[in-house]
């Protein structure tokens, strides 16, 4: 038993044998109440930093990327507090939300899949998965991808399009292997350890025009699949999502979505809005 326990404990043996324990001390004992921050001012977004240009990690260590801005807005038109909170492990995301630690899921957070999951605000963002290979490959469509080696994204979308939603594709490739990130998959296919990766359409265009030399890959045209974002909220929280999607309505109806877009126009974000 550590130091700080003991005197804990030989404090509160003290304080009740002189009958003076109140609910201050309690309270300092009770961690849960110590640990929560958010509340009916704060909206806790929950989002994923290694989906670029949705939502990524700048060179100044700040978090932005198009999913952000539209949160921050969103906070901004409501005088909520706006709180950007990383989901370190992506698996434990439901968790995290249903616990209360975020207020929504919103990341280049797919639909399809998990409608009966969360309750979602209406679809933004149409995504396509496609294959990204090296510029010198022999690789054109997706049957040339029988016996490779592919990468895709654990917990993702695409990772579950592979195992299940389109199988018959998958049971075609000679491995599947799942990263936790797309730089590393990028890095991966770049010193073949890997022959293809499966990207989201957005974040592959923001990796080739941001970080590698675009004439060493190629991103094949035949998509995997087609699929639409929106933002998680808890199951049932339909209050919190529909003064969301109410204060986005007004953005797009402004022109406040499609000016944020513009931003990130180099990787295909304008064209693929879904707009009211």
């Amino acid at each position: 038993m550590n130091k700080k326990i003991l005197i804990i404990l030989a404090l509160l043996t003290i304080f009740l044998a002189a009958g003076t324990v109140n609910a201050g001390f309690l309270d300092f004992l009770d961690n849960s109440k110590n640990t929560t921050t958010n509340d009916e001012k704060t909206l806790v977004v929950g989002f994923n930093s290694e989906f670029p240009p949705f939502a990524y990690l700048t060179d100044n260590k700040s978090y932005t990327g198009f999913d952000l801005e539209l949160a921050k807005e969103v906070c901004a038109r409501n005088n909520w507090t706006f709180k950007a909170q990383p989901i370190i492990n992506w698996d434990s995301k439901k968790v995290e939300l249903d616990s209360g630690e975020i207020d929504c899921i919103w990341s280049e957070f797919t639909i399809n899949g998990r409608e009966n999951d969360y309750t979602w605000s209406n679809p933004y963002f149409n995504n396509t998965q496609k294959f990204v290979v090296k510029s010198d490959s022999n690789i054109s469509s997706i049957s040339d991808l029988k016996g490779k080696t592919v990468e895709v994204l654990g917990e993702s979308s695409g990772a579950e399009a592979i195992k299940n939603q389109n199988k018959t594709v998958g049971d075609t490739f000679g491995k599947i292997q799942e990263i936790k990130d797309y730089n590393t998959a990028f890095m991966d296919l770049e010193s073949g350890a890997c022959d293809a990766i499966l990207v989201d359409i957005g974040c592959a265009n923001y990796e080739l025009t941001e970080k590698f030399d675009r004439t060493h890959f190629k991103i094949v045209d035949e998509p995997l699949t087609h699929e639409q974002y929106g933002i998680g909220f808890k199951k049932g929280n339909t209050e919190l999502k529909n003064q969301v999607q109410k204060t986005l309505d007004e953005m797009y109806k402004d022109g406040t979505v499609d000016k944020i877009a513009q931003k990130y126009k180099d990787y295909g974000i304008p064209e693929n809005l879904i707009r009211p």
